[in-house]
């Protein structure tokens, strides 16, 4: 069940890990004003300190599935306050650190506090009822563009105005406000996943990520052609394929890599990889084209601060579309959400190949493709969750939060590959060039429309078909397809069970005449149509014996005896059983049963009766557990009517008061 106790609010739950978002988004945009300060600031070249950068993003991809696979496993509250340590002290030693090790240490530490993003999107299936999910996501997911685009200008101001130190102590101390916002208001979320953690899946994928993102984001560094750049990406290949063959054989997988294979979960990841690509893209030509001089021609001269509020807005973008696209789910699909997200981030890519001349024309393109993003980021959870059991939620979002972070990777590396190539000389000064980064705006913009293809592809979500109502006592008729037996075939074995120890034993009728050999049928289940009669059975241990050359012997009735049809019960699937002519007793034909036989039939059939009342007894406790949701839901309907009211009585009361001073103000003016 998905409902957060009724001393909880459902709108502080989602205000809350909103901030949560927020803050671990604002942790990798928190250095970059500072990255060409950095050799400076600490005493090391520049190609060192990039790793203040990059050990964020590895740690954070690293770390990211397995805190999700920890949040299925012992709760997604608890991990969300596990991440806010590290968080906290990742910051502190930022905010010490004098050289470059401490900084590096810090950054991981940071990093750690990535995967509260994802656990925060997947507790939400568990803390909100589900109409207020999809609006929740949307938020939860537009939450970590608004951390990134209003980190830049806020962490620039400080970079320019105040000490550098600053920013990691305003940092620390905005992770101990979200983790006290945490224990205080996001109820304990149940722990739906079993099992223990895949260790050895855990370092295989680290392993295999560390090789892949060191060999991408240091490629252009390290020359993309050098032994090692070659070596790090075929280790990742290797390493990954030795992961995929022992995550497909682990009892307890770190990645259920066969939930992941669905299409639904599948596409939805390749798609989340484009569309990281297509973002990133975007912002590293924009910001650069803002903060380049303008003796290029092109460049517009920004200071990083006045480049991060040009792209402001963007944040505040997100933040709008966020009920637009949780609306546009609920109607029409994620799927439709995505789909036009992605054709919105390529509009934005081709408004930005316009307007690239003017620092508003830039801010509107951004705009738009912000809007782009804020729907995708929210309808990528809602695909993920639609189609993976409620055991692997987190795990689920935290592997599509590792797709996303790929394809930001992939992106930084194609770009500046892009923007290597093509360069100008400007006062001494090798620069990107602008056929370079209207090269990088079209190859962003194809990758977008790639996104908005593979969303195609998705397979459309269904809402789940109503329960059929079940079928009557006398003429049941299961499903061959439904493995677990209905109440009517429950109700027939018991009585068969009864029956059977009940019945009147009766001296077994003479032997007949010898018959030629025939060989035994094979006994299939369900069996034959048996009637079963009150003291019409015959000998309780002929009733196991297997009906002759494939149909059902009849059991005689004396004619002098009659029954009464409510004793009498007919075990069929189909149609009820025909009454045959009575015949004496004496004529019966049933063939005699052996001990042994009688004794394993009777274990196994009261076997499958105790299976039967063990099934029936986990019917009714599902069942007891969705009248407990209804009636929660219920609960929230009337709560949301009562406030509607309260809005309706303070709007009355507002526009009262407008009238009132309107009239005053007219009979002045009279």
């Amino acid at each position: 069940m998905h409902s957060a106790p009724p001393s909880h609010s459902g709108g502080g739950i989602v205000s809350v890990l909103a901030v949560a978002g927020i803050v671990g988004s604002l942790m990798q945009t928190l250095v970059v004003p500072l990255v060409g300060e950095l050799p400076r600031l600490l005493g090391a070249g520049a190609a060192d300190t990039s790793w203040v950068i990059t050990a964020t993003l590895l740690v954070g991809a690293v770390a990211t599935p397995v805190v999700g696979k920890l949040g299925d496993l012992y709760g997604k509250r608890r991990m969300m306050l596990a991440c806010s340590v590290p968080l906290i002290a990742g910051s502190v030693v930022c905010a010490l650190a004098g050289s470059l090790v401490p900084m590096i240490v810090g950054r991981g530490l940071q990093g750690l506090g990535v995967g509260m993003i994802p656990l925060g999107v997947s507790a939400l299936r568990d803390l909100l009822p589900p109409q207020r999910v999809g609006p929740a996501i949307a938020l939860m997911s537009s939450s970590m563009g608004i951390g990134g685009a209003l980190g830049l200008p806020l962490s620039a101001a400080v970079a320019e105005y105040a000490d550098w130190r600053w920013l990691f102590w305003g940092s620390a101390a905005l992770s101990v406000l979200v983790a006290v916002l945490i224990g205080l208001l996001v109820p304990a979320t149940p722990a739906h996943g079993r099992g223990r953690l895949d260790v050895t899946g855990a370092v295989g994928l680290g392993i295999a990520l560390v090789c892949l993102l060191l060999g991408v984001s240091k490629g252009a560094d390290w020359g993309w052609g050098s032994g090692t750049t070659l070596g790090l990406l075929g280790a990742s290949v290797v390493v990954a394929l030795l992961w995929g063959l022992w995550e497909l054989r682990a009892r307890d997988p770190l990645v259920d890599l066969r939930t992941t294979a669905r299409p639904q979960v599948l596409l939805t990841n390749v798609a989340s990889v484009l569309v990281g690509f297509a973002m990133y893209a975007q912002s590293l030509v924009v910001i650069q084209i803002l903060q380049l001089p303008e003796a290029t021609g092109y460049g517009l001269g920004q200071s990083m601060l006045a480049a991060g509020l040009w792209l402001a807005p963007s944040g505040l973008m997100m933040m709008a579309v966020s009920s637009l696209g949780a609306r546009l789910s609920a109607a029409r699909g994620p799927r439709t959400t995505l789909f036009a997200g992605a054709l919105i981030i390529a509009l934005g890519y081709g408004a930005a190949f316009g307007l690239m001349g003017w620092a508003w024309g830039l801010m509107v393109a951004g705009s738009i493709g912000s809007v782009g993003v804020g729907l995708a980021y929210g309808a990528m959870p809602a695909l993920i969750m639609g189609a993976v059991p409620r055991s692997e939620t987190a795990s689920a979002n935290s592997f599509n939060t590792l797709m996303r972070s790929i394809g930001t990777s992939v992106s930084a590396a194609v770009v500046g590959v892009i923007l290597a190539q093509l360069t100008v000389t400007t006062g001494g000064r090798v620069l990107p060039s602008e056929s370079g980064f209207r090269t990088a705006l079209l190859v962003g913009c194809g990758v977008a429309l790639a996104a908005a293809l593979v969303t195609l592809t998705v397979p459309k979500t269904r809402p789940a078909p109503a329960p059929a109502p079940s079928p009557p006592p006398a003429t049941p008729s299961p499903s061959p397809a439904t493995p677990s037996p209905s109440p009517a075939e429950t109700s027939a074995a018991l009585a068969t069970l009864v029956g059977l120890a009940t019945s009147t034993v009766v001296t077994a009728p003479p032997d007949p005449p010898a018959r030629p050999a025939v060989p035994p049928p094979t006994q299939v289940w369900p069996p034959p149509p048996v009637r079963i009669g009150h003291e019409e059975l015959g000998p309780w241990r002929d009733a196991f014996r297997p009906p002759r050359h494939g149909r059902p012997e009849t059991e005689q009735t004396p004619p002098s005896e009659t029954v009464d049809p409510e004793d009498t019960m007919y075990f069929s699937e189909n149609t009820p059983y025909q009454r045959p002519n009575p015949t004496p007793l004496s004529e019966t034909t049933l063939p005699r049963a052996q001990p042994a036989d009688q004794s394993a039939q009777l274990a196994a059939l009261s076997r499958q009766v105790a299976e039967l009342h063990a099934e029936n007894t986990a019917l009714r406790a599902q069942n007891h557990g969705l009248r407990t949701e209804n009636a929660e839901l219920n609960a929230a309907t009337i709560e949301l009517q009562a406030q509607n009211a309260d809005l309706r009585k303070e709007l009355d009361v507002l526009m009262q008061g407008v009238s009132a001073w309107v009239q005053n103000l007219a009979g002045r003016t009279a």
